[in-house]
């Protein structure tokens, strides 16, 4: 396995995203399987690949996740937040459109005890 570029960590309620960029052609592996199988749902295939899309930078990084804890949309928002900082890291520029997004801000409500 490469080197990575830039590693960063996402969170959202109780999941933690461990997220390694690389150059690449754009593949998502996240624990050691492809996106499509640790995610077949289609929406949160989506909710994670957004920073990469609205970079235009889908093509350019290989992303490898090690996610742990939480649901499946905690996760999905986890490796999102992952991401978006790591791309930020990379490239200074993108700070300012990912943060318009929202992509940036880590969703900080957790579940409350009863």
């Amino acid at each position: 396995m490469t080197k990575p570029l830039v590693q960063s960590t996402g969170r959202r309620k109780e999941a933690v995203a461990r997220v390694r960029l690389r150059a690449g052609e754009g593949k998502i592996v996240i624990n050691g399987r492809a996106v499509e199988d640790f995610f077949p749902n289609p929406t949160h295939r989506m909710i994670l690949s957004e920073p990469l899309r609205l970079t235009q930078t889908e093509a350019v990084y290989d992303v490898d996740v090690t996610i742990h804890g939480g649901g499946v949309t905690g996760q999905a928002g986890a490796v999102r937040l992952g991401i978006a900082r790591a791309l930020v890291e990379l490239d200074p520029e993108t700070r300012t459109p990912l943060k318009r997004a929202g992509f940036l801000t880590r969703d900080d409500r957790k579940k409350e005890s009863k």
